[in-house]
């Protein structure tokens, strides 16, 4: 049994239209088949009383009467006569009859003049049946219409009634895990009213227990920061002291733990204050400039495993939006690629202008992100169904975020070629207008 309420509307609806149309078909039909044949016995009823004025010549055609009606008159005389037929009839008393005449079932009218002759109006009972049929189905052709007619009627109306529970389910289905905005109740259908309430009673209750979870993180990874500093500041003095190569290599593997952890909560402290919107306040930024940057704080790290880490091309291009939140989206990308490039691998940058829009496309030369993964890879400590290396998973989490905050997109994607694999992240932001003085003194400077 299907559970589409839809189905289930439109099945029950057209099997009600379905029967009732039938039982009225059926009965249409019945009272149109007696009144077709009311109407040949009044006919039978005027020709005879047509007759009566005078006497009918053997095979003479009734004036007026349809030759496929097959009415005959049949002079029977004043006493009986002839065939066993015409005595048979002629016995009969005035009136409309069932008999046979000349071998075939007939209906007949006796009717009996002033002078005592009689007639008989005959018509073939086959006839009779096929026009009377004949009459009663064509009364049944705006039933057999009306029927498919309303059944297109009820397809449209359950669909224009159910639209509104469709476009819910579709404002849901697109929304992000994080979005907890309540639904809208203005204008909803009464019955959805109570549904709707429900589920935006339960996006409150969510609402407030992430909230509570959000706060706690920020508080934790604040409080954890200064103890994490302090003990990395104490391990960087150890680099002084004499010791063992085996005391050196686990101080540099306490060292590399406490950089982890230092990144883990500052990345943490980053997710915070974007969800709590701190990090809302726009001002015009360089893109270009924020790229640059993020290159030279890198290069480092990229030196460290033999990473080119460079641009294709740098676009002086700006945009409006938050210079902190722009530089760590940016930064956790170029990170992400210096991470998943082999050892001589390539990361390059490159900030254009696209019309109105500014792009800043990232490309490395790493295994790529399996296919299955990349629907879930902008999630918070998703690392992926394999995952390799250090790494949280908040990076790419809070690049889409600062991306989204800026009214942007960030797109991912494998580079599939002969010669090359790796991931290409293109972040697009509307790029800011520049002013006509602006752009009027940026044209003199460039005279001779």
């Amino acid at each position: 049994m299907t559970r589409s309420l839809r189905a289930r509307l439109f099945i029950g609806l057209t099997s009600i239209v379905i029967l009732t149309g039938a039982i009225g078909a059926t009965f249409a039909y019945l009272w149109a088949y007696d009144e077709a044949i009311e109407i040949q016995d009044s006919v039978l009823i005027q020709v005879g009383a047509f007759a009566l004025g005078a006497p009918f010549k053997e095979n003479q055609a009734v004036n007026g009467v349809d030759v496929d009606s097959e009415i005959g008159v049949v002079e029977l005389g004043n006493a009986p006569r002839g065939p066993a037929d015409m005595r048979r009839l002629w016995v009969l008393q005035d009136g409309l009859h069932n008999d046979s005449y000349q071998g075939q079932a007939v209906r007949v009218l006796l009717r009996t003049r002033p002078d005592g002759s009689r007639l008989a109006v005959t018509q073939s009972s086959e006839i009779r049946t096929e026009l009377a049929g004949n009459m009663a189905l064509r009364t049944l052709l705006p039933i057999a219409a009306l029927v498919p007619c309303l059944m297109l009627v009820i397809a449209i109306v359950i669909a224009r009634s159910l639209g509104p529970m469709v476009r819910l389910a579709d404002e849901l289905d697109g929304r992000r895990a994080d979005d907890m905005r309540l639904l809208a109740t203005e204008g909803a259908p009464s019955e959805l009213q109570p549904f709707l309430a429900s589920i935006n009673g339960l996006l409150a209750r969510v609402y407030a227990m992430v909230d509570q979870q959000r706060h706690f993180i920020a508080d934790a990874a604040h409080e954890l920061r200064t103890p994490i500093t302090a003990l990395s500041l104490q391990a960087e003095n150890l680099d002084s002291v004499d010791m063992s190569v085996a005391a050196r290599e686990r101080v540099n593997a306490l060292k590399r733990g406490m950089r982890r952890t230092r990144q883990l909560l500052e990345q943490l402290l980053v997710l915070a204050r974007q969800q709590s919107g701190l990090s809302d306040k726009t001002e015009r930024v360089f893109l270009d400039r924020v790229a640059k940057g993020v290159v030279a704080d890198l290069w480092e790290d990229a030196a460290v495993k033999d990473v080119e880490l460079g641009f294709t091309v740098a676009d002086e291009v700006e945009v409006d939006g938050n210079s902190f939140a722009l530089t760590s989206a940016i930064r956790n990308v170029v990170e992400n690629a210096i991470k998943f490039s082999p050892d001589g691998g390539t990361v390059d940058l490159g900030v254009t202008r696209e019309g109105a829009m500014a792009v800043v496309q990232i490309e490395d030369s790493g295994p790529g992100i399996p296919p299955a993964d990349i629907d879930r890879i902008f999630e918070p400590f998703f690392r992926g169904s394999q995952p390799s290396g250090e790494g949280s998973g908040l990076g790419l989490s809070i690049a889409r975020r600062a991306i989204d905050q800026a009214g942007g997109v960030i797109e991912i994607e494998n580079i599939i070629g002969r010669d090359r694999s790796g991931l290409r992240v293109t972040i697009k932001l509307q790029a800011a207008r520049v002013e006509a003085s602006q752009a009027r003194a940026a044209c003199n400077e460039s005279l001779p």
